[in-house]
Parts: structure tokens; sequence; C-alpha cells
């Protein structure tokens, strides 16, 4: 056991396949790894766990993971009350 060498990760079809699925999200929602002024998924509507770093975000477009940081062009703001 001690002479076994782990091989190097390589992406396979799978995650090439989901990439591309995951471009067209990006290109639609205008979907960015970062905030827009004060509006950010944890601060939005669809963000489902605001206590959350990362949560499922549960727009009809999207349905997807989203960091609290990200944005998108659907955002928004959480009714108050």
């Amino acid at each position: 056991m001690a002479d076994y060498d782990i091989p190097p990760p390589e992406p396979k079809e799978i995650d090439e396949k989901n990439w591309l699925e995951l471009q067209h999200f990006i290109e639609r929602a205008v979907l960015r790894g970062h905030p827009s002024g004060e509006e950010k998924c944890g601060n939005c509507l669809y963000y489902l766990d605001t206590d959350s770093d990362l949560t499922y975000c549960w727009h009809p477009q999207l349905r997807i993971l989203v960091g609290d940081e990200w944005w998108c062009q659907w955002w928004e703001a959480i009714p108050e009350g």
C-alpha cells in the first residue's frame, strides 16, 4: 500500500457537460460572483437560507447553489414584515 500513487485529479466528461450547462445560466442570468452595490444573493428574496454563506437559489430561472456575495439580474428585496 505504501507504494500506491494517487493519480492527479482530472475533470470527467460529466464535469464538462455540467460546465456547459452552467455557462448558459451565467450568460442568461448575468450571474456574478460579487454584489452589485447593496444587492447580493444574501439579501435576496430567493436566497433560501440567509444565515448561510452558500445556499440554494429558488428563483425559477436559476434553481442552483449560490454564494452570499453573488448577484444576478433577478435580485429581489426581501419584503419587510
